[in-house]
């Protein structure tokens, strides 16, 4: 396994939950809040406090998947 499909273990998608988007496993927590709070100048750190069930590789993975997105456009 890569270490990409390793990171992407870290989400799930449903249907039921948040619309579907894609969220932390186990969490509410949208792949896209992470990355626009990081866009938007949130530390990781400060990520890490405002939502403790967050891990550090929580939100390696949201980059990750979000870098493929940004690369067709």
């Amino acid at each position: 396994m890569t270490r990409r499909e390793e990171l992407f273990r870290r989400f799930s998608v449903d249907p039921d939950v948040c619309f579907g988007r894609p969220c932390i496993r186990g969490t509410r927590i949208w792949v896209s809040l992470i990355v626009d709070n990081l866009a938007e100048g949130v530390t990781q750190e400060e990520l890490l406090k405002s939502y403790p069930q967050l891990k550090a590789e929580d939100i390696r993975a949201a980059l990750a998947y979000a870098a493929p997105q940004e690369q067709g456009r």
